[in-house]
This record gives C-alpha cells, structure tokens and sequence, in this order.
C-alpha cells in the first residue's frame, strides 16, 4: 500500500522533527516488546491489524495538518495543528514499532478495517474511494481542496476535515479497546478515543466562531 506524501510547503524543520521523533519512538518501543516473545499478538489478530491500520489513518491527519499550518496565519487553528502532528507522529511511531516487535508486515492486502468484522458480519464493510482508504478519511479531492484554499477558507475546510477524520479514528480505536489481546494497545486505543473526542470539542467551538458547523 503506497504510503502518502505529506505537504510540500511544510517546514523542514518541523517536518524533520516529527519524522525523528517517530523513529525514536518506534526504536523504544521495539526494544521493549520484542521481549515478549511467544506472547506477541499474531497475523490475523485486532491488536496487528489496529496498528496497521491506525498507522496509516494517522499518516493522513499529520498530513493534513502540515497543509494547514501553511495556509493560514491565525494561531489557533496552527497550534491544533502542531499538537496533532506531535501527537499522532508519536503514536504512529509507537504503532509501527509494534509491528516490527511482534515480526509481522507492516503492510497487508487485506480490507482495512476488515479485523473488525470479526463476530459481526452484519457490520457494512467500507468501499475506498478517491484515495479515502478507511471511514472519515479525506479524499485526494478534498485533499486537493485544502492545498489550494487560504485563511478562513482553510482553516474551516481543514477543521471538517479532522472532524470527521477523528470520528473515523474513534470507531477503529473503541474497537481496538474492547478487541485487542495486548494491554498496551487497549490502553493506546482507549487515549486515542478521549483525546480525539476532546479535540473534537475543541473542533466544534473554533468552527463556531468562524460561523460554520461540522
């Protein structure tokens, strides 16, 4: 599955500071779990398939944030920015790590999403579309649309935007939290799902002050 590339106009400086500190964090991580040994969940099971897919779904909201950062002057919109890219650059890093630890690809043919389904068929899977690869996802349009707006424009399309990327991030994650075999990753998923629903509050108001909704 081809990775996507982030923002061009994005600072190197902070570019590379997110991409070291998710190295970092994965190196720890790896050196931590790989004494698990026979323990380490396996191929087929919700923890392997969270992270694959978790990783990916992070990928997109650091991306969209770096877009932002260069569209818009205004500090609050860029300072949720930077705490995303902080936060889910370091999570992805821990996700990845993982991976590497329990000896499994990083990369799967499967559906994504599909490890959810497990017990409940009756649950839709999710058709891709347009380069949305998983529920809330944006699209390469939407995408597209972000790059090219600016001010007020941008910071409401890009606060919709990681609505509804974390919504699509909430599902996966309580999921994750009542699936998962491995304590550490039902704790991870249990934080993602608190501090998402709070950035989402957060979200709600600074549309409201720039006359939009979700």
């Amino acid at each position: 599955m081809a990775l996507i590339t982030f923002a061009r106009r994005r600072p190197w400086w902070l570019a590379g500071a997110a991409a070291v500190l998710a190295l970092a964090v994965a190196a720890v991580v790896l050196v931590a779990v790989r004494s698990g040994g026979d323990d380490a969940p396996g191929e087929g099971s919700a923890d392997v398939g969270f992270a694959r897919d978790m990783a990916i779904h992070h990928q997109q909201a650091v991306e969209l944030s770096f877009i932002v950062r260069d569209r818009t002057d205004d500090e609050d919109v860029r300072r949720l920015a930077y705490d995303v890219i902080n936060t889910q650059a370091n999570q992805r890093g821990m996700l990845l790590g993982w991976l590497e630890a329990w000896d499994v690809p990083k990369s799967s043919q499967k559906t994504p999403m599909s490890w959810m389904h497990h017990g409940s068929m009756s649950m839709p899977m999710y058709e891709a579309h347009d380069g949305s690869l998983m529920p809330g996802m944006a699209t390469n349009t939407q995408m597209n649309q972000l790059r090219k707006a600016e001010g007020k424009a941008a910071e409401v399309l890009y606060l919709r935007l990681l609505t509804a990327h974390h919504k699509g991030g909430i599902e996966m994650s309580k999921a994750a939290a009542d699936m998962a075999e491995d304590a550490k990753v039902r704790r991870l998923a249990e934080g993602m799902v608190q501090g998402q629903e709070s950035e989402m509050k957060l979200m709600a108001d600074m549309l409201a002050e720039r006359g939009a909704t979700a």
